[in-house]
């Protein structure tokens, strides 16, 4: 990878530790989104379970940890890490076949 390339995802990843880690200190605990208008519209009740509500990282928290604030900046640290994992995987495989296609000979065709 050229240098330039390497700072600008060391940079990327950095303030994004920082935005996951310690700006979600600061997050609200308000309900937001689908949750506020459920609550607002009375069919919050409704709400089921989902398997991963039993996760260690279920509700943006981290299960263990006593501290609200260090519970969520762990989670964020946690779900900045696992993104990133993923997302260069999914750019080593296609990088992979992207030079495996290009290493693989021209097919030859013949003229009429």
């Amino acid at each position: 990878m050229r240098k330039s390339v390497t700072l600008i995802v060391a940079a990327g990843l950095l303030l994004s530790l920082l935005l996951g880690g310690i700006v979600s200190y600061f997050a609200s605990g308000s309900p937001d989104g689908l949750n506020r208008v459920a609550e607002d519209e009375g069919f919050a009740q409704t709400q089921e379970q989902h398997g991963l509500d039993e996760s260690p990282l279920a509700g943006y928290e981290t299960r263990g940890v006593g501290n609200g604030a260090l519970s969520g900046g762990l989670a964020g640290l946690a779900g900045v890490g696992l993104t990133f994992l993923a997302a260069s995987g999914v750019v080593l495989v296609v990088r992979r076949r992207r030079s495996a296609r290009a290493e693989q000979p021209e097919p030859e065709h013949s003229s009429p």
